[in-house]
């Protein structure tokens, strides 16, 4: 007997008619132990995964509009947390660990993000050099979530498949991102919702990939692509998201503050899993038991940690774990109970038919990297950026840098002796001789590919 298939089309098709069966991968794992793998296809739809951490590898893109008079921002602060302003005159990202000039680790990027969510209004201080086209060189504002054109939550990395358990066995307090750890092996902290959480639900990327649509934050967010540190082979996979923080929840986003860390942010995230076939079927029946992870000592000052022991998520949720014959205490940081509130509640979107499921445009990748960072021993002198292009020589006025080229065309328009010219492919060619060293083309090339010869020059190759 062949195995039940089904398609996307057709789940969606069950999901729009309110035929669906929809179960959390809590309900599945018992599920297909009641009534086997391939009964448990036929019968559920979806599978709804949830967890709820903290996950420092996240921010936000803010618009703020134009002011006037107009300014480029190139430092901007958002209740006293810079946010990065390099890119566009009034776009920046504010990333969820940076702390407060003010507060110091009180107060951070994660807590100004629920701040804007709870309709809190924010103080916007920003700082210019100033152009002709943005003359302003200072401005301070109060702004709320809803002023802003846009605020657009992307995160580099989210939901790792796995923590790692940490312990001390030094003799000293340690404080981490995995909390504060007490010495000599006084207690282990974890993170990550076990057989709930969603990469765990469908670890090697069958149906989770680019462009699945997923529950971030309150709101409908989407999945565009493998996050940093993404490690399957070694069972630490993550992912990059994204979604619109003005359709997010305060109860799904929270800042948080780690005692002599720094500063964080409790997402709530949820990826549906379609039972395609009994194979995915199989993946969302895993259980705390089946899910391993290594016990590494924070004690030792090394990335290289060494992994004192091996434990699963039911031994940690149980409230101890034994390593090297002593009982230690478990806590975890993150909250079981608003990873099932995820689960449960995208679930309800599904039943309810306002969420459908989306097809991956590619699948993430089954492999990865998670190095540590190559230190090369440095030059002493300061960094700097040479002019890489050679200058013109002997009585030769004009030389454009062909590998700096873009062809954009801009020396066309100013040169006022025709020196620059283009083929039908837009080709940018050049006459020297018909240069007379006016410099506006070395000028107002945005890439310096135009190099001419200094006025000081001239005498030189007159006397040659």
């Amino acid at each position: 007997m062949n195995p039940p298939q089904k398609t996307l089309k057709e789940i969606n098709e069950r999901i729009a008619e309110g035929n669906a069966v929809v179960v959390t991968a809590d309900e599945m794992t018992a599920l297909v132990a009641e009534l086997g793998v391939n009964e448990a296809a036929k019968e559920v739809d979806v599978v709804t995964t949830g967890t709820f951490g903290a996950m420092c590898s996240s921010g936000v893109w803010l618009n703020f509009g134009h002011s006037e008079p107009p300014i480029k921002m190139t430092k901007v602060w958002i209740n006293d947390v810079e946010a990065y302003a390099g890119v566009a005159a009034v776009d920046a990202y504010l990333g969820a660990t940076q702390p407060s000039i003010t507060y110091g680790l009180r107060y951070g990027g994660g807590n100004v993000i629920e701040d804007l969510l709870k309709g809190k209004k924010v103080h916007i201080r920003a700082e210019s050099y100033g152009t002709d086209c943005y003359p302003r060189t200072a401005l301070e504002t109060e702004l709320s979530l809803q002023d802003l054109n846009q605020a657009i939550m992307s995160n580099p990395r989210n939901c790792y498949e796995r923590y790692t358990v940490a312990v001390n066995a030094s003799t000293k307090t340690l404080y981490t991102y995995m909390g504060k750890l007490l010495p000599n092996l006084g207690n282990a902290t974890f993170s990550g919702a076990g057989a709930l959480a969603p990469i765990n639900n469908d670890p090697t990327f069958q149906t989770i990939g680019i462009g699945t649509k997923i529950f971030l934050g309150g709101g409908e967010g989407f999945i565009v692509g493998a996050g940093t540190q993404h490690h399957p082979e070694k069972g630490f996979s993550t992912l990059m998201v994204q979604g619109n923080l003005k359709h997010m929840s305060a109860r799904f986003v929270r800042g948080a503050n780690f005692e002599r860390y720094g500063c964080s942010l409790y997402i709530g995230v949820g990826v549906p899993i379609p039972i395609l076939n009994p194979a995915i079927a199989k993946f969302t029946a895993i259980s705390d038991e089946q899910i391993t992870t290594p016990i590494m000592d924070y004690g030792v000052p090394s990335r290289s940690r060494p992994v004192i022991g091996i434990t699963n998520y039911a031994d940690l949720k149980s409230g101890s774990i034994e390593v090297n014959g002593t009982e230690i205490k478990t806590a975890p940081l993150s909250s079981f109970k608003l990873a099932k509130e995820v689960a449960e509640e995208l679930r309800t979107w599904i039943l309810k038919r306002t969420f459908f499921l989306t097809k991956a445009i590619q699948p993430l990748p089954l492999s990865g990297t998670a190095e540590a960072m190559k230190q090369q021993p440095i030059s002493k002198k300061p960094f700097s950026q040479p002019r890489d292009a050679q200058k013109p020589k002997g009585n030769v006025p004009i030389t454009l840098d062909e590998r700096r080229c873009i062809h954009c065309g801009l020396c066309l328009a100013y040169c006022p002796n025709e020196v620059f010219q283009h083929d039908t492919y837009w080709r940018i060619t050049v006459t020297p001789e018909n240069c007379s060293l006016c410099y506006t083309c070395e000028d107002i090339c945005p890439q310096k590919a135009i190099y001419l010869r200094r006025r000081s020059d001239e005498k030189i190759h007159s006397a040659d």
